[in-house]
């Protein structure tokens, strides 16, 4: 595999902690990186992020290797992991940096976008409509270096403890035939 056939995709699903720690089970993620998008401030702080002003989303920026996870799959994975149906919150977290969204870089991705996301509401895979934002990425800003793997590095941290763990359960029940094989 080479380095040029790695792929990224941008993707918001509330908190990026709960994004990031089922995601990383995946086998064909790479890397994971917690970040912001789609606002208006440059360079904004997890706090001004926070304060709701700022128009970004958490996201996290998924590496991945489209040879063993294609971004349609990765998209299908997304659309379960998080009730893209809620906007602007995901369970008690509320404000638009919770929002449900894909931020698309190149033509490919954003037909993708689009296709899983029609795919996923005429399934009726959840019983409301999907409000996903599908956006272009502009730019993407990292959070700072305390949100990388934060849940591996604070499971006892109460938010994380009660709202990670089904995550990653619903992941691991799901997607079984789709994690990193950690027996080896």
């Amino acid at each position: 595999m080479t380095e040029n056939a790695l792929e990224t995709l941008v993707l918001g699903g509330g908190c990026f902690w709960c994004l990031e720690a089922p995601l990383k089970e995946l086998r064909g993620v790479l890397g994971l990186e917690p970040g912001y998008a789609g606002g208006h401030t440059a360079n904004p702080t997890y706090e001004q992020v926070c304060s709701g002003r700022t128009g970004h989303a958490e996201v996290v920026r998924v590496t991945f290797d489209p040879a063993e996870l294609s971004c349609a799959d990765l998209l299908r994975i997304f659309f379960v992991m998080h009730d893209p149906t809620t906007l602007n919150r995901q369970g008690n977290d509320v404000g638009t940096q919770y929002r449900s969204a894909i931020f698309w870089q190149g033509p490919e991705q954003e037909m993708t976008a689009y296709a899983i996301r029609n795919e996923i509401a005429q399934a009726k895979v959840w019983p409301d409509p999907l409000v996903t934002e599908i956006a272009p990425l502009t730019h993407f800003w990292p959070a700072e270096d305390y949100h990388r793997d934060y849940f591996a590095r604070n499971p006892g941290n109460p938010y994380c403890s009660a709202v990670i763990p089904p995550k990653i359960a619903k992941m691991r029940r799901l997607f079984r035939d789709r994690l990193v094989d950690t027996a080896g």
